[in-house]
């Protein structure tokens, strides 16, 4: 047995070593067979025979997919050795053997229109002196392949495009989706009519039924808000997915934004990055805007200020190119807790009925009012919508009546141009002009910015100097920030860093997007500062909630004030996502108040708290004390006193919040979460009653209280008893202390009682007498007696009173 389990050991091993010969003879073959085809390759390049070589290579491809399509083979094909499988293909490949006739179609793509519809492309055909294998958009501005189906194209004008009847129907259809997409958007974007919008709305729906890329963006979009469209979550979550499949960017990061606050998903920040990142990649400007935040806050990535600051660079630097010389729409930041406790004081917008007054002053002639009304419709903000038609339409009005701002502004927009007004610098000139003249800083402001970048002058470094520098001295922005520039750049005067950045910082205090972005640059690479990597995060911060995007905040409060609550928080969600605390704190509140329907309500604390959270490291002090009062209660947390003391010891610290104090003095009262202290409690309650006149009553009330308890304590811990038994009045009052105490109480009766003898000798107001009976007629002459006697009796009746008060006081005496 032995025996002939090793002979059958070594016929396994003598086989196995057959194998592995015939493999390796194979190999051997396969590597002479390239050696060999190595020079015949470098041939290729030879000038003298490139169009062989092209056409050579052709019909290799064509040979290699022939042999392919020919796997389903008898088994006698597939037993042959790797040798004779090269030989074949040397044997196809050989120019005397060309391919079959009928697999050309196959090979050669047929042309689509052009000047040669039906005709087969040649390869390589000549264009413009030069050789194309292959079809190419070159010559054309419309990106579609073309060939050309002879090899002279330049001498034959022989082409078509390379597609298919298919292909052709789908272009159309594509091209007629962006036509009516452009239509669409065009309509949109000139109509302010929310009934009009939503017409338009169902026929993007149309359009993007037919797969156009953005309109299917815009639609699923429009889906997520609630904007103008039925919100449908789970329909636009499954057209994000279907677009990311496709590449887009847009759709990238609103999956990303999915995954990140739960909608319609569950919540998963690791995918929510991945797709940021992606969206990132891809150029979208809000998906690298998300990322900064969270890198810069630590939200699902290890917190890294340098990371934040390349996120945060690259939109900034967007949006400082987007900032036109008007300065751009104003950014409104409507806090919903405020406008609840106090509608209309804090959000800056103005009512309707006193935008209809200022419209009357202006229409009565009140310059002031046209002006005003001039910057709102200019700029935007404060309830009224961007339109430069009425902008102009003020200013020239206020401008006839000799105003200079509405001079100098007229000539902001000339120099700026718009869809209502063209750009002419002659125009802007003569308006700023004008207004320089007359001393206006604006339209000394333009005229430098005309002299410095030649505007319809010749370019003057020392006179736009000149003019900045007396825009600058009357405190306007916008000369603070190009003699800044100047100095920084060095043009006109010597650079000077320390001089830009004074200037810059003049510039940030009223707030110019442009002077923040500066000075984020300077702070970033250290020029003329130490360089300070979260410094310059926080300036780009500001500069990159600045954006178009910011434009959302007051759409989803337009949405909380009609009642869209769902509809607001999944907005304010995506703005918080972006870092915009006013947002993060909104969406805190709503949750706050139960007021959402797309979460449950067991979410709705623990997601106000995260928001809460967000909204107090960004420095608001209402959400430190939520954050306080969320665990003192145990909302969306388990009760912990020790950290609500924590909280709000930083919110009375950091920012002085006489409510946290309040709360402060509460808790050292009761001792929770802290050692009971009165002495501390009492402290901290007039510490709040020092932060705010608000708190004064509340303090006063609990101070009554804390005495009361002080008092009550007081007496507990004494006893009574042993305090007079060890009382000796005699030793205290001296031997006669009973004297001296009905010395006392005698006092005290004898005051009494003549205070009450005063009492009885307060005057008692007469009563009104009875009403005499009439008296009998009189006759004739005795009329003009009575008649004489008028003021006799005035006097008589005068003096009556008198008498009785003096007899009644006469009585009283008797």
């Amino acid at each position: 047995m032995g025996y002939k389990r090793h002979l059958k050991t070594a016929r396994s091993f003598y086989f196995l070593t057959l194998l592995l010969l015939v493999f390796i003879k194979g190999i051997t073959a396969d590597e002479e067979q390239h050696g060999n085809d190595g020079p015949e390759l470098k041939s290729y390049h030879d000038p003298d025979s490139e169009e062989e070589d092209v056409r050579l290579a052709s019909e290799i491809v064509a040979g290699a997919s022939v042999t392919s399509g020919q796997e389903v083979s008898p088994p006698e094909e597939e037993k042959q050795t790797p040798r004779d499988t090269l030989e074949g293909e040397e044997k196809e490949d050989l120019p005397e053997q060309p391919p079959p006739v009928e697999e050309k179609p196959k090979e050669v793509p047929v042309v689509n229109g052009g000047t040669a519809h039906g005709e087969p492309c040649i390869f390589p055909f000549l264009f413009q002196g030069k050789e194309y294998s292959d079809c190419t958009t070159d010559g054309r501005g419309d990106g579609r392949l073309w060939c050309a189906t002879t090899y002279d194209y330049d001498q034959d004008k022989k082409w078509g495009f390379c597609e298919t009847e298919e292909q052709a129907q789908q272009r159309l259809q594509a091209e007629e989706a962006e036509e009516q997409y452009q239509t669409v958007l065009r309509m949109l974007n000139a109509t302010t009519r929310k009934t009009q919008k939503k017409e338009l709305y169902e026929k993007l729906m149309k359009v993007a039924e037919k797969g156009h890329q953005k309109a299917m963006e815009k639609v699923a979009y429009a889906m997520l808000f609630g904007d103008y469209i039925n919100q449908n979550i789970t329909k636009a979550k499954e057209m994000f997915e279907k677009l990311a499949m496709e590449g887009s960017p847009k759709a990238q990061m609103a999956l990303g934004f999915l995954y990140a606050a739960g909608l319609g998903v569950n919540s998963s920040q690791a995918k929510a990055l991945v797709y940021y990142t992606f969206g990132a990649l891809g150029g979208n400007l809000l998906a690298h805007m998300i990322l900064g935040y969270r890198y810069w806050g630590g939200v699902g990535v290890p917190q890294s200020c340098e990371s934040a600051l390349t996120h945060y660079r690259l939109v900034a630097n967007q949006v400082a190119s987007d900032v036109s010389l008007t300065g751009g729409s104003a950014v409104q930041r409507i806090r919903l807790l405020d406008e609840v406790e106090n509608p209309g004081s804090t959000s800056g917008m103005l009512e309707e009925d006193l935008i209809q007054y200022y419209q009357f002053l202006a229409e009565k002639g009140d310059v002031q009012a046209q002006v005003g009304l001039g910057q709102l419709h200019l700029h935007g903000g404060r309830g009224v919508e961007q339109n430069h038609q009425r902008a102009y339409d003020y200013f020239t009005q206020a401008a006839n009546a000799g105003n200079t701002h509405a001079m100098a502004f007229l000539g902001k927009m000339y120099s700026e141009g718009s869809e209502f007004i063209p750009q002419n610098n002659e125009t802007a000139l003569q308006y700023f002009k004008k207004a320089s003249d007359l001393g206006n800083p604006v339209g000394q402001s333009g005229l430098g910015m005309a002299y410095l970048y030649g505007r319809g002058v010749p370019v003057n470094y020392e006179l736009a100097l000149k003019y900045f520098q007396k825009a600058a001295e009357q405190g306007w922005v916008d000369g603070q920030l190009q003699l800044g520039t100047m100095y920084y750049n060095g043009i006109g005067v010597k650079r000077d860093y320390k001089q830009a950045l004074k200037f810059f910082n003049l510039a940030s205090q009223a707030g110019h997007i442009l002077a923040f972005y500066n000075l984020a640059q300077m702070h970033a690479t250290g020029t003329g500062v130490m360089r300070s990597c979260h410094t310059a995060v926080e300036l780009f911060k500001n500069v990159c909630e600045r954006g178009r995007w910011s434009e959302r905040l007051m759409t989803a409060y337009g949405s909380f004030k009609e009642g869209e609550t769902d509809a607001a928080l999944v907005q304010y969600l995506l703005l918080a996502e972006q870092g915009y605390e006013v947002a993060q704190s909104n969406v805190a509140f709503v949750l706050d108040q139960k007021g959402a329907k797309i979460f449950s309500e067991n979410e709705t604390y623990p997601r106000a708290l995260l928001h809460w959270t967000r909204a107090a490291a960004q420095g608001y002090t209402v959400a430190r004390i939520k954050l306080g009062d969320y665990h003192f209660y145990g909302y969306g947390t388990d009760v912990d006193y020790e950290t609500a003391v924590i909280h709000y010891r930083l919110a009375s610290e950091q920012q002085h919040s006489a409510q946290a104090m309040f709360n402060l003095g509460y808790m050292h009262e009761k001792g929770l979460g802290i050692k009971q202290d009165i002495h501390l409690a009492k402290r901290f309650y007039d510490m709040a009653a020092e932060a705010s006149p608000d708190a004064q009553v509340p303090v006063f009330l609990a101070l009554c209280k804390l005495g009361l308890i002080y008092t009550l304590q007081y007496l507990q811990d004494l006893n009574l008893k042993e305090l007079i038994s060890q009382v000796d009045l005699d030793q205290l009052l001296g031997p006669e202390w009973d004297l001296y105490l009905m010395t006392v109480i005698a006092l005290l009766l004898g005051t009494v009682i003549a205070y009450r003898q005063r009492q009885h000798q307060i005057i008692v107001p007469p009563r009104p007498p009875a009403p005499a009976p009439a008296p009998p007629p009189r006759p004739p002459q005795e009329q003009s007696v009575a008649q004489a006697e008028p003021q006799a009796q005035e006097e008589t009746e005068a003096q009556g009173p008198a008498q009785e008060e003096e007899e009644e006081e006469q009585q009283q005496q008797q």
